[in-house]
């Protein structure tokens, strides 16, 4: 079966920002495999069948300067993608091959979706029924545990707890070193493990074992353990070999998982933490081997989710919609860190993907928020809770919420601008924190929790309050367009801002400070009202006749049905960015021809009737099937051109969930409830 949709990239391993590998071709043999941010992190698939090998996945030949005929790629006769799986199909010499590449990154199940460990599942029919003779090879190289080839690696291997543990890891280990986005992890161990029987050897080599096997020679263990190779010169492999015997009709499996230790995940405030998952001492062989013994349950419970996920995309959005967003989850969730503080309580850490590497940062959290309102929200929890402790820090000089705490994976605190006022987003962080603590708490987060920082709230409330309506020339989330002041769909942000706080006040039973809140929006909202309106549609900002932007801050209005901006107003503006669109998408506003696809597609959810909202959305996936920038989702496109304009691999993906937490109504009953009088 071959996906709809040709997607800009493949997601095959997809953990964490720094464990995170793609399919950037249309077919897995066309290239490399790589990280998210394009250098290579190869993964190479063979195989034989009756004598004659093939190849499925990646190059055999490392090097472009060396002479060496490739075997020939399998046809490629399938792909699809859904929201935990991606799966291959190929066919070659009376055989067909499956591959799944399963990251069973389940959102209401923290230990499975902690551990750094992605499965990849081979089966081997015999397409015509006559038996055949097939064999696989499977490896990954050096390149997954080094920040750049020139680094040199160790290996080992074990055999524990009835796997094969291949083992990999730089020769220095310095726990989290450096900070920045173009970076990868060298410290930590990368392994590559199977179970074990006797017909699965493993193999520490180089990458000539992949000849030897092309070449039906015998393969025997080359390289001691503990020996340093350098990535580059040496082209160091992991490798996994399946003796399937004779292969008829009746499928035959075997299963492989590529697993990560990064030992220490991040620095939080002076502390190292680890991932979520060692917080009861286990040990990555154990990690591995709990693995392997949940994975036929996992599968289902991953198929399960995929087949609902899906059906609930179509439904609320169509066909496209559901590609879109089987082409999100995975992203979203792999631009993030799962982590304990040390009281024991939730980080859910993004990684600014694509820009300067910030960590936690507040106007990256707000658009990916509704993935995880939808399935968990103490994950949402989890992105509030550093920037509270930084804005409650000596460390923190404002009385405006921050935009990050640092650089992933070091949050000690801004490492830009050294805290200068011109270098941050007031308006925009204070209404993105308010807005979504208020969601979180609606969605079913511990208020308890929020509670405890109300006095913090009520701060960022009143700034909003004082400076939100008719905002300065200051910075908003989009902020490669620069400052601007007056900015219409800022000001909007700023009331919804307000309205949240007045719903956080309801929640906590103080109803005179949520109504004198709520009237406050009110006020605003009116106000917006007359400095927004240009004739047939909104401004970009107060005072610019005949510009115009996409107000995608009013969809909380709608999901927290707090009724301030009129409806007549929202349908002219989503009639207005119908007749605005290009081939590839409605630009963001009226000063370029790019636009932001989390954006659109909020602003496409202010749409009455699915019709409109699907007309909205479909550039989008137009944009993700024609692009000629093959890297993982990009958000900011060029709707003439579907060129990428910056971004790749970004959380903010999550933000295209917004019409289906929008149609699930969870923020929407939970408020009722309250406005009803009703205990929650």
């Amino acid at each position: 079966m071959m996906n709809a949709i040709r997607p800009s990239s493949v997601p095959l391993v997809t953990i964490d920002p720094y464990f995170s590998v793609w399919s950037n071709a249309d077919r897995l043999t066309d290239d490399f495999t790589r990280h998210w941010t394009g250098q290579r992190h190869a993964m190479t698939g063979l195989i034989r069948i009756d004598g004659t090998v093939w190849r499925f996945a990646g190059l055999a030949e490392p090097n472009a300067e060396r002479y060496y005929p490739e075997p020939p790629a399998m046809k490629q006769t399938g792909l699809t993608v859904s929201p935990l799986s991606t799966v291959y199909t190929f066919e070659a010499s009376g055989v067909i091959l499956t591959v799944r590449f399963t990251s069973p990154l389940l959102l209401d199940d923290l230990d499975v979706l902690s551990r750094p460990a992605s499965y990849v599942a081979f089966e081997a029919c015999s397409a015509d029924g006559r038996g055949r003779d097939v064999s696989i090879y499977f490896d990954v190289t050096g390149e997954w545990c080094v920040d750049h080839p020139k680094q040199a690696v160790i290996g080992g291997s074990a055999e524990d707890q009835g796997l094969i543990l291949l083992r990999m890891a730089h020769e220095r280990q310095d726990y989290m070193n450096r900070s920045g986005d173009d970076h990868r992890i060298d410290w930590g161990q990368f392994y590559l493990a199977a179970r074990q029987s006797g017909r699965v050897k493993g193999y520490l080599d180089s990458a000539d074992i992949r000849k030897r096997f092309a070449r039906n020679e015998r393969l025997a263990q080359r390289e001691a353990a503990g020996a340093s190779r350098t990535v580059r010169d040496s082209q160091p492999v992991m490798a996994l070999v399946y003796d399937l015997g004779s292969v008829g009709t009746a499928p035959v499996s075997e299963l492989a998982v590529i697993a990560y230790d990064d030992v220490y995940a991040v620095e939080y405030f002076g502390e190292k933490l680890q991932a979520y998952w060692k917080r009861s001492g286990q040990t990555a062989s154990q990690m591995i081997a709990a693995s392997f013994e949940d994975y036929e349950a996992l599968l289902e419970r991953c198929a399960a989710f995929d087949r609902q996920l899906q059906a609930d995309a179509v439904t609320s959005g169509g066909s496209k919609y559901a590609d879109i967003l089987a082409l999100s989850y995975r992203q979203s969730i792999a631009a993030h860190k799962l982590v304990l503080d040390t009281e024991g309580e939730l980080l859910f850490l993004s990684k600014e993907c694509y820009s300067n590497g910030c960590m936690a940062t507040v106007d990256v959290s707000y658009p990916s928020v509704p993935l995880y309102l939808l399935y968990n929200p103490a994950l949402a929890e989890g992105m509030i809770r550093p920037i509270v402790k930084y804005a409650e820090s000596e460390k923190w000089p404002f009385a405006f919420a921050p935009h990050d705490i640092g650089q992933y994976p070091l949050g000690n605190g801004q490492v830009y601008s050294d805290n200068a006022i011109e270098g941050q987003m007031p308006v925009e962080e204070c209404g993105n924190m308010l807005v979504m603590a208020a969601a979180t708490a609606l969605a079913g987060g511990k208020t308890a929790y929020l509670f405890e920082h109300m006095d913090l709230f009520a701060k960022w409330a009143a700034y909003l309050a004082e400076h939100g309506l008719d905002p300065e020339n200051q910075l908003c989330t989009d902020d490669f367009a620069g400052h601007l002041a007056r900015n219409a769909n800022l000001s909007v942000k700023a009331v919804m801002g307000v309205a949240s706080f007045s719903i956080l006040k309801q929640l906590q039973g103080d109803e005179e400070e949520s109504e004198r809140y709520l009237k406050l929006a009110q006020n605003m909202a009116a106000q917006w009202a007359e400095l927004a309106d240009d004739g047939d549609h909104t401004k970009l900002a107060f005072g610019q006749d005949g510009t115009w932007s996409l107000k995608y801050n009013l969809i909380w209005d709608q999901l927290f049905e707090t009724g301030l901006f009129k409806e007549e107003t929202v349908r002219a503006e989503v009639a207005w960015y119908l007749k605005q669109r290009n081939v590839y998408g409605t630009p963001l506003d009226s000063r370029a021809t790019y636009t932001k696809s989390d954006w659109l597609i909020w602003s496409a959810a202010l749409a009455e009737r699915q019709s409109d909202f699907e007309r909205l959305i479909e550039p989008v996936w137009r944009m993700l099937n024609d692009t000629p920038n093959r890297v993982p989702f990009s958000d900011w496109t060029d709707t003439l051109t579907a060129r990428q304009l910056n971004f790749q691999h970004r959380s903010v993906v999550g933000g295209m969930f917004i019409k289906l937490l929008k149609d699930k109504g969870i923020v929407r009953a939970r408020l009722q409830a309250v406005r009803s009088g009703l205990s929650i």
